[in-house]
């Protein structure tokens, strides 16, 4: 017989005490063992909870009553956040979200990884908002009025916005003048629920260093209803704008981008730098969206490298070679793998754009193209992975155990993944030194990390 919840639906916990945050925000308190996620609780807080939901394993609740508070506690300052699902923990001060953040990484490293190692204090920002370098936002209607911005929590509403305090300022400035043009020229916005209408989301781009910018319209429909309009007034009231891109996707999917991509003005990318490198972003590259924390986690990947300049480098899951660029400054020779044919296409035209010549990738699953690199003799003494949140293919893992490099730099966005994966590279004959939490995304719970690893000779 399976164990009845200690709770049921509609129980009252008198004296909750909140321990932990889970990986959306929800509080986390305990009754004999089982835990409930409770929506706006912090650690160290204490108070009534209803219970709203309960299965097997873990219940939810609201918090009716809240008798401690934690020192952490502050007013989110976005006037939406309480609808809006963009952030998760803006009523947490910066200061108590970097401490939430470690002991989260320190928490898997030892509950999944059965790891004692260094994690070392979060890599946070001097001003933790206003980082987000790329915006897209889906469009509709309401009581006759064209609205733009973010989903609800858990519903597909949207909540309409004139500034997310997370995303850079242009950003805001670009999404209102397009909603104003598109209302002003009655251009259709999508309906969901009917798969009608023109307009679906807008995106836009804003380089952090150049300050140039890309429009991405996304309709429904192959036609831009008034297209020459819509291009005039945009070039007249966005400076720095290089680039309007025009993405159909006609699909009932959640997917935003369609796979009809077409350079309606300008350029087909523009152009930014992390560090000394420069890099074209099209509308479809993937760029990461914090570029100030990107170079501290990328010089961090580089300090673990600990490259002399004669490394032959591997950089796994390379993207448009973002971290395989800033590794071949110091190695002698770097090869970058990526699932993703258009993302290498981008990679090689990097590669061109800043004059590196020892820097050589190819399409195709890591867990395929490494193996086949090394069956041809080519080995790497330092291994570079930035796996998605799933981590890394098996197959990767066994022939970084069978290819032994020197030194393995893991970059994760998924401490959980990491841990494990940590785990098996340890029960291999290596050993995790250090791992460095950075904060990408302030405000919400997302947390990315490096983990220097080293063989046991």
């Amino acid at each position: 017989m399976s164990k009845k919840a200690p709770v049921q639906k509609n129980d009252y916990i008198d004296e909750a005490i909140f321990e932990d945050l889970t990986h959306d925000g929800n509080g986390v308190t305990k009754v004999d063992g089982y835990p409930l996620f409770v929506p706006n609780a912090l650690p160290g807080e204490e108070g009534q909870v209803k219970v709203v939901k309960t299965s097997k394993g873990y219940g939810f609740g609201r918090l009716t009553e809240r008798t401690k508070e934690s020192p952490f506690r502050q007013d989110p300052p976005c006037p939406i956040y309480n609808e809006c699902g963009g952030c998760q923990i803006q009523h947490m001060t910066y200061e108590g979200q970097l401490k939430a953040k470690e002991k989260s990484v320190r928490d898997v490293m030892q509950r999944i990884g059965k790891l004692h190692v260094s994690v070392h204090p979060v890599l946070g920002m001097e001003d933790p908002w206003r980082y987000r370098n790329k915006a897209q936002v889906p469009v509709g209607e309401k009581d006759g009025r064209f609205i733009a911005g973010f989903y609800q929590k858990r519903s597909h509403e949207i909540i309409d916005m004139d500034k997310c305090l997370i995303q850079y300022e242009k950003n805001d400035e670009v999404i209102q003048h397009v909603k104003d043009i598109c209302e002003k020229l009655e251009v259709r916005p999508y309906d969901e629920k009917g798969h009608k209408g023109t307009l679906r989301h807008i995106m836009t781009r804003t380089a952090y260093t150049t300050g140039e910018v890309m429009v991405v319209l996304v309709t429904r429909t192959p036609e831009l209803p008034h297209k020459k309009a819509i291009i005039e007034a945009l070039i007249q009231n966005i400076d720095g704008l290089k680039s309007i891109v025009h993405n159909v996707n006609p699909k009932r999917t959640n997917v935003i981008m369609g796979d009809s991509t077409t350079v309606l003005w300008g350029e087909d990318v523009i152009h930014d730098y992390i560090g000394d490198v420069k890099f074209a972003i099209s509308a479809r590259s993937f760029y990461q969206v914090n570029p100030e924390q990107t170079k501290v986690l990328y010089d961090k990947a580089l300090e673990y490298a600990d490259l002399q300049g004669e490394e032959t480098v591997i950089d796994a899951y390379c993207g448009i070679g973002t971290i395989s660029l800033f590794l071949a400054q110091k190695a002698k020779k770097v090869y970058g793998v990526e699932i993703v044919p258009q993302a290498i296409e981008d990679a090689k035209q990097n590669a061109v754009l800043n004059d590196m010549t020892n820097v050589e990738f190819k399409a195709g699953p890591a867990e395929v193209v490494i193996p086949d690199w090394y069956k041809e003799g080519i080995r790497a003494d330092v291994l570079v992975v930035d796996p998605p949140r799933k981590g890394c293919d098996e197959a990767l893992l066994n022939t970084i155990l069978a290819m032994k490099p020197k030194r393995v730099v893991y970059v994760s966005c998924n401490p959980a993944t990491l841990a494990r994966d940590l785990r098996i590279l340890e029960d291999g004959g290596y050993k995790t030194t250090e791992v460095q939490p950075v904060d990408m995304f302030p405000q919400t719970m997302h947390c990315e990390a490096v983990a220097k690893i080293e063989l046991v000779e």
